[in-house]
């Protein structure tokens, strides 16, 4: 592991037990305390970086208080933009931000842009109300709009500050004014989401050991056959689901230490958005005694493991993946796509993405990969899937599954190599293979949905 990584789990580990010294903290000692140990770990790992992120906060502030009912585009082009300029500060003959920056402000970035939307739908809701003389939802809405130290406070909270999960402010809020949070459960589902973590993190180190990703980057790589070239790519994919993978839920029980973004399961919570409908925190029998309430922290929740590596589609991988992040990209940039399509759709939330994760060409060859796959998968499916018998959709779900890995594995590829010549030097030794199986697909996939006739569906009265 490398001086970063191990920095990384250290902050991780110690997100544990100071969780559960915030989780029963009166809501200042929360929102005064977490945002300090954040903010002294964002100087420590930042030092003079740490303008980066003050910077973006104070004119994010500026445009909401001048622009409350139509923040939330505005912010959403501030804060990428000056994204750009993050990464080029080396062309202003500025020093390179830290790692540890780059992950704070990839994350900022994203609650600031929900905050603004947060206020937005706050500010218009408000006048709506006044108009029309009558109450609207609050199901995840605020109840005011927050001051600049509030927003400072938010941005710099330690819980989800490098790694994540993203949350909402409304989250953040629901938290500091938690109702009997030493009823809420935190122990047991934490040792529950612990349990697989120990075995991924011995996979990582031992898989990392044995494939080496530097060894692609070298000359005598590409000397080996085509099938140990293909075959490679499996097992550093490999490497970086199980880097994620323990990071993530290491980030998770950091959140439920604390007893943060644990809602009743009433709530029908969604990773990132939190609850979608009316629930009661707290409720009480007629003789006084407390009901006994579920609850879960869906809203936190940044990883399925099995669905990401079981699920047979490239979309629903997708879905199990970075979920707080997926919510968000689907909130905000999916539903705001130019064209309503959803191939068009998919490739401008993919090319958003990979925007917002980096300059590097490796992120665009990759996440623009993605709708060429989603086109083909949807392709066969309407093509072919639909009119097969039961035993022939198992086969090809299986089929499908092994594809989606192997589509995966090689997006990966481009992702860790970062650089345009490294990643399609590799793509080019193994013939651009997923490229070619996608349109192969999906002209199959249209070639078959024109020759084989619809079945007509049935009435409820056939039925």
């Amino acid at each position: 592991m490398s001086p970063d990584e191990l920095t990384y789990l250290a902050i991780l580990l110690c997100s544990v037990p100071v969780g559960f010294f915030f989780k029963n903290a009166s809501p200042r000692v929360k929102q005064w305390g977490g945002s300090t140990v954040g903010l002294l770990l964002t100087l420590v790992t930042c030092n003079i970086h740490t303008l980066h992120s003050t910077i973006t906060i104070l004119c994010t502030w500026i445009i909401v208080k001048m622009s409350p009912r139509a923040c939330h585009f505005l912010v959403l082009g501030w804060t990428f933009i000056y994204l750009l300029f993050f990464r080029t500060v080396t062309y202003f003959d500025l020093p390179a931000p830290t790692p540890f920056t780059n992950a704070i402000q990839l994350i900022l970035t994203l609650k600031l842009v929900s905050f603004a939307n947060e206020v937005q739908e706050f500010s218009r809701a408000k006048k709506q109300d006044v108009a029309s003389f009558s109450n609207h939802s609050t199901v995840g809405t605020i109840t005011k709009i927050p001051s600049l130290i509030e927003v400072f406070m938010y941005s710099y909270c330690y819980i989800g500050l490098m790694t994540g999960p993203f949350y909402r402010y409304k989250t953040y809020h629901d938290w500091l004014h938690q109702i009997n949070s030493q009823d809420i459960p935190s122990w047991k589902p934490m040792v529950i989401r612990l349990k697989p973590a120990p075995v991924f993190g011995v996979l990582f180190l031992i898989v990392s050991h044995y494939f080496p990703l530097d060894y692609v980057k070298m000359d005598e790589f590409y000397d080996c056959t085509f099938l140990y070239r293909l075959f490679y790519m499996v097992p550093i994919f490999f490497v970086f689901r199980m880097r994620f993978y323990v990071a993530w839920i290491f980030a998770e029980c950091g959140c439920i230490a604390a007893a943060f973004g644990a809602y009743p399961i009433a709530a029908k919570s969604r990773s990132g958005g939190g609850p979608t409908v009316e629930y009661a925190p707290l409720e009480r029998r007629a003789d006084g005694s407390k009901v006994n309430i579920e609850y879960d922290y869906e809203t936190i929740k940044n990883i399925d493991c099995y669905g990401a590596d079981f699920c047979v589609k490239v979309k629903d991988g997708m879905r199990c993946w970075n979920m707080t992040v997926q919510w968000w990209l689907a909130q905000y940039i999916y539903k705001n796509s130019p064209i309503k399509s959803f191939v068009f759709g998919s490739a401008w939330t993919m090319l958003i993405s990979a925007y917002w994760h980096g300059v590097h060409p490796g992120y665009y060859l990759s996440f623009l990969t993605i709708p060429m796959c989603l086109a083909s998968e949807g392709a066969m499916d309407a093509g072919l899937r639909r009119r097969l018998s039961d035993s022939g959709k198992l086969v090809f779900d299986w089929v499908h599954w092994f594809l989606k890995m192997r589509a995966y594995d090689y997006m990966c590829m481009g992702f860790v190599l970062l650089t345009f010549s490294d990643t399609v030097r590799y793509w080019r030794s193994i013939y651009f293979s997923i490229h070619v199986l996608a349109v192969f697909f999906l002209i199959l996939g249209r070639v078959l949905a024109v020759m084989t006739p619809q079945v007509p569906r049935k009435s409820k009265e056939e039925k």
